[in-house]
Formats: structure tokens, C-alpha cells, sequence
């Protein structure tokens, strides 16, 4: 994605607020961010993440990669322990188009860290439509988790009894597989035949490419609750998600053209063991997840940016913020209050 310029830093800079209390006494924090590099689980290759903390430093705008985060590189975390979110990102995306989830998040008391999946991402496609991207993913994400709870800066202010995880397209079929969900790979096959002309799904024709035969399956007990959007789910049916026991919050959009909400978000609603929480957003298409974007960027990238007629991103990005810090306080307890469920031995 092409670097972008002092507009979208202006832009940005017009909509800061100062750091202040928000309803009910509840702190609202700056943003830190902190790069971290650990090894790749499938081939023991440097791999890296980006983590958003809370900080009680002044609030900066810095460029991270062509994006102007509201966030300051390694300053001092606020006092107390966090929950911990993981983030996974879509098929050859990038974490960073997410930047607005991910700072709000932290603002209200998360440490939210995002993985770039090796192989899967937008300067990297060369595991795309693998099994060692299918199965690999969760395990990368896993690592992730390890490796923030040793990171000498984060370590302390995390804890490991609250674990999240945010996926987004194929990112949710990641958070899935981590929660206990089974991927059937006939149900890929079957789908492919009925839709063969869905790019996305069955760019291999509904046959993943078997570069790794030993690879499977592997959950992560440490995972407490979901964030779903616009998840890639068709490979589940209802015996593959019989082992999904943690609460999900699921958003969709009905006029997703990319990854098709009835096979997809609409069949996980209905197979889920728990019905999750599921938000159906009229008229809206896949990429309404991303962070809003600026003039500039509907002119460079209008697929990406620009909504159908009355749908209104900005909107719904502040909606969906309010109701994921809410969701994941419930379900994984508020900074500093372990849930009991999540106690560990």
C-alpha cells in the first residue's frame, strides 16, 4: 500500500482528543506501540507483531508503515495489568488497516497485538491457499501469545489469564481453529463446486495445495472470547464447532461480496454451540471493517474505501469499538480483574 502523505497526518491531527475519564470513572489512556520479533512456529523464521498499550504519555501521531497511528513508539505503560487481544488479519492483508480497533482498544485498557501471518500478507502471498497457511496461522498466533507474555516490556503488564482474540476474514477462521473448531476440508470442496466463481474461497478450486503433511489442528486453551468480522467459516459445520465453548462476538455485513455472509458468519450463528452475539450490518461489504479512510485514500483505493449508499463507516467503526471493549471487560473481566473462569492452575 503506497505511503501516504501530510494530508492524512493533518487529517488525523484535527481529530485527537486529550486524554481523559470516560463515563463511570474508567480511564481513557494513551496509545504505545512496541514491534516485536519472534520465530515463525513452521519454519523457525523471524516473524513479527506490532502491540497497542495503554501509556500515560502524551498522545503522538507516528507513520508506521504508511499509517498515521495515534500512538508513540515504546513510551511507558499506564500501571496495572491488561487483558491481552490478538489480532488476525485477512488473506495477504495487513494488521495496520485495523489501526483504529486496535488503539481504541487500548485506550480503554487492552494490550491488542497484531501478527503479521508469515506468508499471508500484503508484501508476502508465498503460503496462499496452503495447508501450512490453514494450519499455521493459529500456531503463529499462538507463538504470539508466548512470546508477549516474555517480552521484556509488556511481560509485567499483561495478563495471561484474559486472552482474546480479533480475526477478520480469514483471520476469524484463525481465531476458530484456536478456540477448538475443526476445519472440514469437504466443506471447502462442496462450497467451490456450488460457487466456483468466489476468487476468494476457492482460488485453488476448493483443493488447498498439501505443502506440509504434518501439520494439524491445535487449540489454545489461554483463548477466552472471540471478536468475529466478517469471518471466512464456511469450512465449519456444527460437529467442527462442537468444541467452540467461549463467548463470540460476531459482526457481518449483508452485502459482502467477498466472503458470502450466509455461508459464512450467518451458518457460524446458527452452528455455534453458544449462539454468539451476531451484529448483521445492512448493506455493508467486506472491507467496512478496515479503518476509515480518508479522502486521499478513496481516491487511491476506492474497492477498499468507498461504502455502498447509506452505510456509514464512520459510524459503525464507533459502535463497534464501544461494544468490543464492552464485550471483552465481560467475557476476559476489566484491566486488573482476572475472571475466575480464566484462573489458571
Amino acid at each position: 500500500m503506497a505511503r501516504l502523505g501530510a494530508l492524512w497526518l493533518i487529517f488525523l491531527w484535527a481529530g485527537l482528543a486529550p486524554v481523559h475519564a470516560v463515563a463511570g470513572g474508567q480511564p481513557r489512556w494513551s496509545v504505545g506501540y512496541h514491534w516485536m520479533s519472534f520465530l515463525d512456529p513452521l519454519d523457525q523464521q523471524p516473524m513479527r507483531a506490532i502491540a497497542f498499550y495503554p501509556s500515560t504519555a502524551l498522545q503522538q501521531i507516528s507513520d508506521v508503515e504508511g499509517y498515521p497511528l495515534l500512538a508513540s513508539q515504546d513510551v511507558r505503560l499506564a500501571p496495572g495489568r491488561f487483558p491481552l487481544l490478538m489480532l488476525s488479519h485477512g488473506n495477504t492483508g495487513t494488521p495496520l488497516a485495523l489501526h483504529d480497533l486496535a488503539t481504541a482498544l487500548a485506550r480503554q485498557g487492552f494490550v491488542v497485538v497484531a501478527v503479521f501471518h508469515p506468508g499471508d500478507n500484503a508484501e508476502d502471498h508465498s503460503r496462499s491457499g496452503t495447508l501450512s497457511n490453514l494450519y499455521g496461522r493459529p500456531l503463529q498466533i499462538s507463538r504470539a501469545i508466548s512470546a508477549t507474555l516474555d517480552d521484556p516490556l509488556l511481560a509485567a503488564s499483561v495478563s495471561a489469564r484474559q486472552v482474546g482474540v480479533i480475526g477478520y476474514s480469514a483471520g476469524g477462521e484463525t481465531a476458530l481453529i484456536l478456540s477448538g473448531a475443526t476445519p472440514d476440508l469437504q466443506r471447502l470442496r462442496r462450497y467451490c463446486a456450488l460457487r466456483p466463481n468466489d476468487l476468494d474461497a476457492c482460488s485453488t478450486q476448493g483443493e488447498l495445495i498439501a505443502d506440509r503433511d504434518d501439520l494439524q489442528v491445535v487449540a489454545d486453551p489461554r483463548v477466552g472470547a472471540l471478536l468475529l468480522m466478517a469471518p471466512l467459516s464456511l469450512k465449519f459445520g456444527r460437529h467442527s464447532l462442537a468444541e467452540v465453548h467461549v463467548p463470540v462476538l460476531l459482526y457481518s455485513g449483508d452485502g459482502d461480496n467477498l466472503v458470502a455472509y450466509d455461508k459464512n458468519a450467518a451458518a457460524l450463528a446458527r452452528k455455534l454451540p453458544s449462539a454468539p452475539d451476531f451484529k448483521l450490518l445492512p448493506g455493508a461489504g467486506h472491507f467496512v471493517f478496515m479503518a476509515p479512510c480518508t479522502a486521499q485514500q478513496q481516491r487511491a483505493m476506492p474497492a477498499l474505501c468507498i461504502d455502498a449508499d447509506g452505510v456509514d463507516r464512520n459510524n459503525i467503526h464507533r459502535t463497534l469499538i464501544g461494544e468490543a471493549g464492552r464485550f471483552f471487560a465481560h467475557a476476559l473481566g476489566k484491566p486488573g480483574q482476572a475472571s475466575a473462569h480464566h484462573e489458571l492452575p
